[in-house]
């Protein structure tokens, strides 16, 4: 399976880099969501699947409190996580 990378790269500490990337599938194959940003992008795009439930607008909102600088990176990473398993994208764990 090949894995891309979601979108261009920008400077890391702008990004708000996570641990470890959340690879999706939102239907172009296989993503790696290496940052808040990026997953901020996908969450807010057309291209994300299904409802925009509760689990997605805590994504939203926790995602641009962590580029404000109000919320872990961790914390963003983890609901991300959980909108995407809602969503039925996330691959893998």
């Amino acid at each position: 399976m090949t894995v891309r990378r979601a979108a261009k790269p920008i400077p890391a500490a702008d990004a708000k880099p996570f641990r470890a990337p959340v690879t999706v599938d939102v239907g172009h194959g296989p993503v790696a969501v290496p940052s808040t940003l990026q997953a901020s992008r996908l969450l807010m795009s057309v291209e994300w699947p299904g409802r925009r439930d509760a689990s997605h607008t805590e994504a939203v909102e926790t995602c641009l409190k962590v580029l404000d600088g109000h919320r872990s990176t961790e914390e963003a990473r983890a609901v991300f996580t959980v909108a995407a398993a809602k969503a039925g994208v996330l691959i893998g764990r």
